[in-house]
C-alpha cells in the first residue's frame, strides 16, 4: 500500500490559484494537498490549506457551499456519536417529530453522492441546515457564522465501533466507494482481521484503513474557544443526555418548548433510535447487512478493555498525551475538561 501511496498523482489545484508549486504527500489514506496558511492560535479564525481526498473524502465540496448565517457544522473523526448529535440537533430544530435525518442532514464531503446533488438539496432546503463533517477543521472552510459542535470519544471506543461499520458493510457499500468515478488514492478492502489485530494496525498506522485521528481532535481542539465552536464528549451524553441537550440547545439559540422535551429527549434515546434505525441509517441502511440496525449498533463504551493488553492501553494513553498534550488527552478519553 505504501508503494502505491507514493505514485499517487496530483488530480485538485489548489484553491488560491496563485503561482505556486503545491506540497503534495500521499498517505494510506488518500492525497493531502496542502495550501498556505495555517492555523495560528487557539482564537484565529482557521483558514483552510489543504484538500483531502481518499475513498471516502472529497473536501472540494466545502468550496462551493453556500453558508447560510445559521448553519450548523456537526464534526467527529468518525463513530464518536455523530449519528446521535445529528439526532439531537433534528430534535431541536423540528420539536420533538419523527424526521430522516440522513436525508437532510448529509455527510457534506463525502465523495458520494457527487457534491452537486447534495448541495443542490441542501440549497434547497427552508429550514436550518445541519451537515456533518469527518474532515480536520483546516480541510474545510470554515465560517464565523455558522456553529459547530464537535464530538469526541476515547480512540479505542471509536475503533471498536468503526470495525464493527466496517465488517458489516455489503458490496453495495464497496461499490459507492470504490468504483464511483473519483476515486483518488488505494480503494477500501475488506477487513480480514479480528478487531484485536485491526485495532493494532489502525492505531500503528495512523488511521488506516480510515483516516488519522490525532490530527482530526488537534485541528478541533485548537479553536474550541471560538464562539461558534462547542466540544461535546460521547461519555458526557451517556452521562446526562438531557442536560447535554440543553446545553446544546443554548449554544445553537434554539429555544425549547417544555411542553415537547419528553418526546425530544425520547427520540434522542439510543432504544428509540434502534427501534427507528432506518430514520437514522444511511439510505436506510442499506448498505450494511442487517440493514439500519447493524448500523445503529450498540452506544456503548469500553468494549476493548477484556480485550486489549495492558501494553495496548499504555501505548494508547502515552500517544494521546504525545498527540494532544495532557489535558487533551484527558477529555478525548473521559470527556473532563
Amino acid at each position: 500500500m505504501r508503494e502505491a501511496n507514493r505514485k499517487l498523482q496530483q488530480s485538485h489545484a489548489p484553491l488560491d490559484a496563485a503561482p505556486m508549486r503545491p506540497n503534495l504527500f500521499a498517505t494510506g489514506f488518500g492525497l493531502f494537498t496542502p495550501r498556505e496558511g495555517n492555523l495560528t492560535t487557539a482564537t484565529a479564525l482557521p483558514r483552510k490549506t489543504r484538500e483531502l481526498h481518499s475513498h471516502h473524502f472529497d473536501s472540494t465540496v466545502w468550496n462551493d457551499f453556500q453558508f447560510r448565517p445559521d448553519d450548523i457544522v456537526i464534526a467527529t473523526y468518525g463513530k464518536s456519536g455523530t449519528t446521535w448529535t445529528q439526532q439531537i440537533v433534528a430534535q431541536l430544530i423540528f420539536g420533538g417529530q419523527d424526521v430522516n435525518v440522513p436525508e437532510m442532514s448529509p455527510w457534506l464531503d463525502l465523495r458520494v453522492p457527487p457534491k452537486d446533488v447534495k448541495l443542490q438539496m441542501l440549497e434547497a432546503q427552508t429550514h436550518r441546515r445541519f451537515v456533518k463533517t469527518h474532515l480536520p477543521v483546516d480541510a474545510l472552510v470554515f465560517s464565523p457564522q455558522a456553529k459547530y459542535l464537535y464530538i469526541g470519544r476515547d480512540g479505542r471506543d471509536v475503533l471498536w465501533s468503526l470495525y464493527h461499520h466496517h465488517v458489516n458493510a455489503n458490496d453495495a457499500w464497496y461499490a459507492s466507494l470504490n468504483d464511483t468515478p473519483g476515486r483518488v488514492g488505494p480503494p477500501i478492502e475488506r477487513p480480514t482481521l479480528d478487531v484485536v489485530p485491526y485495532y493494532r494496525r489502525w492505531f500503528e498506522n495512523n488511521g488506516e484503513p480510515f483516516w488519522p485521528l490525532w490530527e482530526n481532535v488537534r485541528s478541533w481542539w485548537a479553536i474550541r474557544d471560538l464562539p461558534n465552536v462547542k466540544l461535546v464528549h460521547f461519555e458526557n451524553l451517556k452521562r446526562d443526555m438531557p442536560g447535554e441537550i440543553r446545553r446544546i440547545a443554548t449554544f445553537l439559540e434554539i429555544p425549547i418548548d417544555e411542553k415537547r422535551w419528553p418526546g425530544i429527549v425520547e427520540r434522542c434515546t439510543f432504544d428509540y433510535m434502534k427501534a427507528h434505525a432506518a430514520n437514522s441509517a444511511p439510505l436506510g441502511g442499506a448498505l450494511w447487512e442487517g440493514g439500519a440496525e447493524t448500523f445503529i449498533n450498540k452506544g456503548t463504551n469500553g468494549r476493548w478493555r477484556d480485550l486489549l493488553t495492558a501494553e495496548d492501553c499504555r501505548a494508547y494513553e502515552a500517544r494521546a498525551i504525545a498527540e494532544l498534550g495532557e489535558v487533551c488527552a484527558r477529555w478525548l478519553m473521559t470527556g473532563e475538561m
